[in-house]
């Protein structure tokens, strides 16, 4: 599991390389379509992914969890990729609220402790980073990656819906078909041509995306999903310090101290949420990326 969230941060960066020309939007459904290759190879995956009982929570996974990839790439195209990803790994605050309003999961009080703290860390994040005109921090990338993490979370609760029915991979199929559906307008009307080096970038996406979706599912058996939580975290991380190694990206002592916060607030609701439901499949508790 750790190595998965160490690639889903490498992820983030080479997206963001490559979307130094490239328009996020082509790099997020190049991602995508990437992404069906084990289904495609693979005969047993193939099989299990044609296996299914209930479309309509795989296509409300597939659509939703592709526009949280394209709205996460768009913001990784413009702002610092450790924002970004920080902003969309704040997903299991959205994915708890709408499990519990949208398929009666329950509430505990007391996740109205890490949630503010949570919140507080976004904010600091954002306002150490804002730019002249931003309201709170926030312009309209910052924007895009917050409503990343919204529509992970919409994602994510079709995820636990499905999963009472539906196998692992027909529900990760949906997600890559349609999900490179969904960003197939925007990549198609931005599409240029990569050149050089930018297919070693596409290619590093698509290779860390797959290469972490599939540790992070040979590792649900073993690991707990408090566990995944707290871990997947790490994703932030790496991207930050990737970011600040590599891009010459720079990190003010009020985004370092938010991102503690944050990283934290997150890790809080997620212990919190996971009480009520140790069996969930840890996969439901991360982010969309």
């Amino acid at each position: 599991m750790i190595a998965s969230a160490t690639m889903f941060g490498a992820m983030a960066y080479a997206a963001k390389v490559a979307s130094a020309r490239l328009p996020g939007p082509e790099v997020a459904m190049l991602r995508m379509a990437t992404g069906l290759l084990p289904c495609l190879l693979v005969p047993r995956y193939r099989r299990s992914a044609l296996r299914f009982n209930r479309i309509d929570l795989l296509l409300y996974r597939g659509f939703f969890g592709g526009l949280a990839v394209l709205l996460y790439f768009i913001a990784i195209q413009h702002i610092n990729v450790g924002v970004a990803t920080l902003l969309n790994y704040t997903a299991p605050v959205w994915s708890g609220l709408f499990s519990m309003l949208f398929i009666g999961e329950h509430f505990s009080a007391r996740v109205l402790l890490p949630l503010p703290i949570a919140l507080a860390g976004v904010f600091l994040v954002v306002h150490a980073h804002a730019a002249p005109g931003d309201i709170l921090g926030f312009g309209r990338w910052e924007i895009a990656g917050a409503l990343s993490a919204v529509a992970s979370g919409v994602a994510v609760t079709a995820i636990r819906a499905a999963r009472r029915s539906e196998n692992s991979w027909s529900v990760y199929a949906s997600f890559c078909l349609i999900g490179t559906l969904v960003c197939m307008p925007q990549g198609i009307a931005q599409w240029k041509t990569p050149h050089g080096a930018e297919w070693l970038s596409l290619g590093a996406t698509a290779i860390f995306a797959i290469g972490a979706q599939l540790l992070m599912t040979f590792s649900l058996r073993w690991v707990d999903a408090m566990t995944v939580g707290v871990i997947s975290q790490l994703a932030v991380l790496v991207s930050t310090a990737l970011g600040v190694l590599f891009l010459g990206d720079h990190i003010p002592l009020a985004a370092a101290i938010g991102g503690i916060l944050c990283i934290s607030g997150v890790a809080g609701v997620t212990y919190v949420t996971s009480l009520s439901k140790p069996a969930v499949a840890a996969v439901e508790i991360v982010p969309e990326g």
